[in-house]
């Protein structure tokens, strides 16, 4: 029967993104893909293989978004967000990478204080 069969589930990185987005909307749409892979990045951390590809496709998508933006300010709160998650994955080795990208002082000091391990 149909009605029992499993659908694909669709995530909000999954949806095509109609090229120019402006940096609100860009910030917008990293924020939600972000709180989205949340859980996903919660079972990445536990070694878990069905969360892990869909934080990875999450955490690639957000990145790919955040290169785009044009507001530095705005860019830099967006890696933030993405440190953030990949924090809860315990992916401290891309965590690290995107903090260097980092440029505004205030956001490095609030992603050091949230994450201590990213100074080592």
């Amino acid at each position: 029967m149909q009605w029992f069969a499993r659908k694909t589930r669709k995530d909000i990185w999954d949806d095509a993104i109609e090229w120019p987005l402006g940096d609100i909307e860009a910030a917008a749409r990293i924020r939600a893909i972000c709180d989205a892979a949340a859980s996903s990045a919660a079972a990445y951390a536990r070694n878990d293989k069905s969360g892990s590809a869909r934080y990875e496709r999450a955490a690639k998508v957000a990145m790919e978004i955040a290169m785009k933006i044009s507001d530095s300010l705005m860019r830099d709160d967006a890696v933030h967000r993405i440190v953030d998650l990949c924090m809860t994955a315990n992916d401290i080795k891309t965590a690290q990478i995107l903090f260097r990208a980092i440029h505004a002082s205030w956001i490095r000091e609030a992603a050091q204080r949230d994450h201590p391990a990213l100074m080592q």
